[in-house]
């Protein structure tokens, strides 16, 4: 009691206030409840599916605090978030702890679905309680979860304070969809339909963008025609059907919604993180500090609260997430509306993943660190290699087990051949540690393997190579040939990768043992030269060169079949060029070059000081590709294609200026700078300028330019 003689209550925790919101706005899924409290009484399984944003999440928290309130431990895991293995599944359930099991988007894990089923649940003890949510169903006793009923989505908008003479315009608009309701109870005063207006608010300008202007087709902003998609009209069926079918929002439903909710954020600050927020895998406070930056006012920890408490993220141990629809819908728009800040967060948000790779600390957060880095690439060209990807959660990638020789070499002999069998059999015996596995989830047999080879570590004599393996005494021969390794230099060569279920295909398996590739890239000090041989080059030749690899000019036969070498030489190729390059960029920006021979190198300065003063012409040189160049462009603080053009002026020009500091070749100068730089119309023009005969002049320009060529040649080798 206070002074007064009022009776004090005891201030509510953060958890009571969050349990006591939830609890508010809680409404429906009796059946499931039902369903629930018996299983918590009894033991056993429960499932429940359904699309996205239908209530999952929210009905599991809701089944938690009811667990908690009967006394029961809690263990809640994320399918997100765990690598989708046995033994990460179930170390995650033992890190827990608890007598009650949740599990949430288990649509990431659906490989496990059989062993889920057929081994861990059974090894559970009586007594214990289960609920598996995901978008597929999974165990026997698995609930769909549908719209909202009409009576249901009413209580709901009414418990989030929309007016009741705007509900039945709202809900005619929404169907009983629980995102599309809470959507719609977020959008700011004014913004709801009135009562007469069943429809959806007319289009509006996207934020920022100028009055009346209409973004193109599917970019949010766009106002769906036609009033309501498939929605459910108050007093229709319940559960929100029509046909026979559950109603499920357009995109453009929720983009309707989301031009308006974004238009009402606190300030610029907090939009950027939204956006940063819906284009990255997880969002976390370093993320935000290192995308947004701390000057300025920026409070990266008060933006993640922030974004913590949006009614469509979810909060997870690797961060924060925007719902996948919300996600598709706010970075469509800003990809629309804002370009140039597009591209310079995409380019962040990957320099922040980027650092996180080469941090990790063991081979499974070197994996899971590239995977996050690898979400990028759905925004670019790659993207129609992703979309063909089955769920993850078919396997997982390990290590070389004793028993796994036999497979691996079966699995070989069956995609390649009995002379490509031979050649794994060899290394398998001289270098075991460069094989990765990639394993079933069901019961953890080699399903696929990747080969990654460093050369010549302990690869036997030439001889004996060139005899085991041709196509890697080829790769090595191509390097020492094209820029012979420097001291602790090695090659790495992605020899075989194979999925037991496909070849030549882009599978789940695949793309997993890419990513354990792309960490290797990465990550490997001293890494020279990395070769991928591909059999049917053309097939491959797009997708490989948009991770930085060219045809090397080096064509092998193996087992019957011909085989090309892609080269890239990460001496003069940014090591996140896999990531760079599978980006579309908005500003023009060359491509990577491949790596250029000495002979090829000669060529492209000769043809670059022809071209000194045709800046279309010099910004397709080779050279704009190669260290020099970019180091040069870097220490101008500059970046764009016209700025590398710049940078390659600078340093021809200083290459042909050293010349001038050697008193012996002074003469020299001044016929490679007056040759290039003095715009005179022929060569002719250039010897009577410097009084020399025409013989004389070609003799000194040669001269000049073998020396000119030579120090380039020495510079680029000797750049880190």
């Amino acid at each position: 009691m206070n002074a007064g003689g009022q009776v004090m209550m005891p201030a509510m925790s953060l958890g009571e206030r969050l349990r006591a919101a939830r609890d508010r706005f809680f409404v429906g899924r009796e059946r499931e409840l039902d369903a629930f409290r018996a299983v918590l009484r009894d033991g056993g399984v429960l499932g429940l599916h359904g699309p996205g944003g239908i209530g999952k999440s929210t009905l599991l928290r809701r089944l938690a605090d009811e667990a908690r309130d009967a006394g029961r431990t809690v263990s809640e895991v994320d399918g997100r978030t765990i690598e989708p293995s046995p033994a990460a599944f179930t170390a995650e359930v033992r890190r827990a702890g608890g007598s009650v099991l949740l599990v949430d988007a288990f649509e990431h894990c659906q490989g496990l679905e059989g062993w889920l089923r057929d081994v861990f649940l059974p090894r559970l003890p009586a007594g214990t309680t289960v609920v598996v949510a995901g978008r597929e169903p999974c165990v026997a006793e698995s609930r769909e979860l549908g719209d909202l009923s009409p009576a249901e989505a009413d209580r709901l908008l009414e418990l989030r304070g929309v007016p009741a003479g705007s509900r039945p315009a709202v809900l005619s608009f929404t169907g009983g969809h629980p995102l599309a309701l809470t959507l719609a109870a977020t959008l700011p005063d004014g913004s709801l339909p009135g009562d007469a207006a069943p429809t959806v608010p007319p289009a509006t300008a996207a934020p920022g963008g100028a009055p009346g202007t209409e973004p193109p087709a599917g970019v949010p902003g766009t106002a769906p025609t036609g009033g309501a998609r498939g929605g459910t009209v108050p007093g229709g069926p319940p559960g929100g059907e029509r046909s026979g079918r559950p109603w499920r929002p357009a995109p453009e439903v929720l983009a309707s919604l989301l031009s308006a909710l974004i238009g009402d954020v606190p300030s610029a600050s907090h939009r950027r993180a939204l956006e940063i927020c819906a284009h990255a895998p997880h969002t976390t406070e370093a993320l935000l500090a290192d995308v947004l930056g701390r000057t300025g006012g920026v409070d990266p920890g008060a933006l993640m609260r922030w974004l913590r408490g949006l009614p469509f993220t979810e909060d997870g141990r690797p961060g924060v997430t925007l719902h996948e629809m919300v996600r598709e819908a706010v970075d469509a728009d800003l990809r629309w509306r804002d370009p140039a800040e597009y591209e310079r967060m995409h380019h962040a948000i990957g320099d922040h993943l980027l650092s996180r790779v080469r941090a990790a600390a063991t081979p499974a957060d070197s994996l899971a660190a590239a995977r996050a880095l690898a979400h990028l690439q759905r925004y670019g060209p790659a993207a129609e290699w992703l979309t063909l990807l089955p769920r993850h959660g078919h396997g997982y990638e390990d290590g070389l087990r004793p028993g796994d020789h036999d497979a691996i070499t079966a699995m070989t002999r069956a995609a390649q051949g009995e002379e490509a069998a031979a050649t794994v059999t060899f290394w398998l015996g001289a270098q075991p540690g460069s094989f990765r596995v990639y394993r079933r989830s069901t019961d953890d047999s080699a399903a696929g393997f990747l080969l990654w080879l460093r050369l010549p570590g302990d690869a036997p004599d030439a001889a004996t190579l060139a005899t085991a393996d041709p196509l890697a005494a080829a790769a090595l021969a191509h390097a020492e040939r094209t820029r012979p390794l420097g001291a602790g230099e090695h090659v790495g060569m992605l020899r075989f990768m194979i999925d037991s279920t496909a070849y030549d295909e882009v599978t789940s398996a695949m793309h997993t043992l890419q990513l354990r590739v792309y960490a290797l890239w990465i990550t490997s000090g001293r890494l020279a030269w990395t070769y991928v041989p591909a059999a049917g080059a053309p097939k491959w030749e797009r997708l490989l060169g948009l991770v930085g690899h060219h045809p090397a000019g080096v064509t092998t036969t193996a087992g019957g079949r011909e085989y090309t070498l892609f080269a890239c030489d990460w001496r003069v190729t940014p090591r996140d060029v896999w990531f760079a390059l599978a980006t579309p960029p908005v500003t023009p920006a060359p491509p990577v070059a491949p790596a250029l021979s000495r002979p090829d190198f000669d060529a492209a300065v000769r043809d670059a000081l022809r071209d000194f003063h045709r800046p279309a012409a010099l910004a397709t040189s080779p050279l704009l590709g190669t260290r020099m160049t970019v180091a040069a462009s870097r220490s101008a603080e500059s970046g764009g294609a016209g700025d590398l053009v710049d940078a390659l002026r600078e340093v021809l020009t200083d290459a042909v200026d050293t010349l001038r500091d050697d008193p012996r070749e002074a003469r020299l100068h001044r016929v490679v700078a007056t040759a290039f730089f003095h715009r005179l119309p022929t060569q002719v023009a250039a010897a009577e300028r410097l009084g020399l005969s025409f013989s004389t002049y070609r003799r000194h320009l040669q001269r000049g330019l073998d020396l000119v060529c030579g120090h380039l040649w020495q510079h680029e080798s000797t750049i880190p």
